[in-house]
């Protein structure tokens, strides 16, 4: 059984192993642990757990229990005093304090949801996402960095609050992997993310897997302003340590005019600007999300579509295109 190893986080990580969780392979999905937004971040400063958040959607994504529950992981509390906790979370959380192991948390919490595959925290440290722009403003955490609209104007560094050491588990699968697939993602909360954890750019570059990038569909206005595919490719590489990709998997089918214009403020689509070989180019646009009331700049609205992703991603990974 071929072995794939996913590395982001979110809902970038989430339609990969959604498509990919139908097919007979052997899966692991690395997350990144700098997560420190909302019902996650509660949990961080008030109980000194581990980001539960990105784990509960990777898990519900190779889920094979019931449709009940999938929903009840994925269920947000609407009023009280756990409005805004998702029970998911409250539940991997609940579990690395009586187990003493947020491993050992994930452990049980894929049994619960008969998960296919493994979903492995890229550190076990406590970890903080922080960025310094070039006008001396410090974004401490991965929520202010994700809702920045200056980062675009260039920044100096991007760090963990203190040295973390690779999860040793995501070390082995990485090197010991047939195929890496990297994004979909927030390009610096999700995905640059997890390269600054000691270990993961070297095992990248060491492993013998075919290395695979999906590009994102929507650059984020403030943050990658005008980013092409090229763009995208150099500031991975610049923390991987060089242009490792075998292939680049970029979505070439433009979503309805309207809800273009819709985004607008939000983003743009990304163009692609590369003549290269490792290019792969396909349809990969889902279904539009219905627009919530008073929430018409949903980041979910434009979102790729788990199947055809998936059907992209083996066909690459088999070697058929």
């Amino acid at each position: 059984m071929r072995k794939i190893c996913t590395i982001g986080g979110g809902t970038g990580n989430f339609v990969v192993l959604k498509g990919l969780k139908d097919y007979q392979l052997d899966i692991s999905a690395i997350v990144s642990m700098a997560d420190d937004g909302g019902s996650t971040g509660i949990l961080r400063d008030e109980l000194g757990v581990l980001p539960a958040g990105d784990v509960r959607q990777c898990a519900v994504a190779l889920s094979d229990a019931s449709i009940l529950m999938r929903n009840l992981m994925s269920y947000r509390f609407e009023n009280g005093w756990l409005k805004g906790h998702s029970f998911g979370n409250i539940f991997l959380s609940a579990l690395e304090k009586v187990t003493g192991s947020f491993e050992k948390a994930i452990e049980e919490i894929g049994k619960v949801l008969n998960i296919k595959g493994n979903v492995i925290p890229v550190t076990t440290d406590q970890v903080r996402l922080k960025m310094i722009l070039n006008n001396g403003d410090l974004l401490d955490g991965e929520s202010e960095i994700y809702l920045s609209r200056k980062i675009d104007r260039g920044y100096k560094k991007i760090f963990l609050n203190e040295f973390s050491s690779a999860n040793p588990n995501a070390i082995n699968k990485i090197l010991n992997a047939d195929a890496i697939i990297f994004g979909p993602g927030g390009l610096y909360t999700s995905l640059i993310a997890n390269l600054l954890v000691d270990g993961i750019p070297a095992a990248i570059r060491d492993s013998k897997a075919k290395k695979i990038l999906v590009v994102n569909l929507m650059n984020r206005r403030g943050q990658t302003t005008g980013f092409k595919v090229s763009d995208y490719v150099r500031e991975i590489g610049k923390f991987i340590g060089g242009d490792v990709f075998d292939v680049i998997l970029v979505n070439n089918q433009a979503p309805v005019e309207e809800l273009i214009e819709a985004y607008h403020e939000e983003g743009e689509l990304i163009k692609n600007d590369m003549i290269d070989s490792r290019l792969v180019e396909a349809p990969l646009l889902g279904e539009v999300a219905k627009i919530n009331i008073g929430d018409i700049m949903n980041r979910n609205l434009i979102r790729h579509d788990f199947k055809k992703l998936a059907e992209q991603l083996m066909k690459i990974i088999d070697g058929g295109v």
